[in-house]
């Protein structure tokens, strides 16, 4: 299993944190009927957060024209809105929630050149709420393609402190190759044309990089 890079700090905090626990909870509670159930919950926040932060072998998936997901996690909002800080315009908001067991590392959705970035610093409300796109954490990220502009927010969640994102104004980005991680729950939005065909249904369980969300028009 691989563990993503930018998770090292945070692991090891977590074990130099558990594994002192463990250590004197067996060694000052000498019943082993007492001290063995106390040792289950740090040793298995021990070895799930290597779980949470691990990093799949994904392949990339549909023709060059769709938009793939930047995520693991269910769609809980697909609607038509105004985004007013790059698109400008109306355009339909697909949104993934991402929970404690899905894969958090973040992928681009599509081939093309960063023609922005920016860090919103924000509040740690639940990342399903409607008003979290606003008011969390987040970063925003465009995208261009030849199809048309992809703009996408990693979203902040109650218990997510630290958004990491590769995006860098200028650069040519690949589809389905990573472009950051969100750690703990946390939420993608995706921005997308109008006469995007939208291929995913509220509620379905979609894959980062594997999971088409759109086709856009040629």
């Amino acid at each position: 299993m691989v563990i993503h890079k930018d998770c090292y700090g945070t692991i090891l905090l977590v074990w130099l944190i558990c594994a002192p626990l463990v250590y004197f909870i067996l060694r000052f509670i000498p019943w082993s009927i007492i001290s063995y159930p106390l040792c289950i919950v740090p040793m298995f926040f021990m070895g799930f957060v290597c779980f949470f932060f691990r990093v799949p072998d994904r392949r990339r998936v549909g023709s060059d024209n769709q938009v793939t997901s930047v995520a693991d996690g269910k769609v809980v909002i697909i609607e038509k809105v105004y985004e007013d800080e790059y698109v400008k315009a109306e355009c339909i908001q697909v949104s993934v929630y991402m929970d404690f067991f899905n894969v958090h590392v973040n992928y681009w959705p599509v081939d093309g050149e960063v023609t922005y970035y920016k860090y919103h610093p924000g509040k740690y409300m639940l990342a399903y709420l409607p008003k979290a796109s606003e008011l969390n954490e987040h970063t925003s990220v465009g995208v261009r393609s030849q199809y048309g502009d992809v703009f996408f927010k990693q979203l902040a969640g109650t218990f997510a402190r630290r958004i990491v994102c590769h995006a860098q104004p200028g650069n040519g980005v690949v589809k389905s190759e990573e472009c950051g991680i969100i750690k703990f729950g946390s939420r993608i939005d995706m921005y997308l044309p109008l006469d995007a065909e939208i291929k995913v249904k509220l509620g379905e369980l979609v894959r980062g990089s594997e999971t088409v969300i759109a086709e856009l028009q040629k």
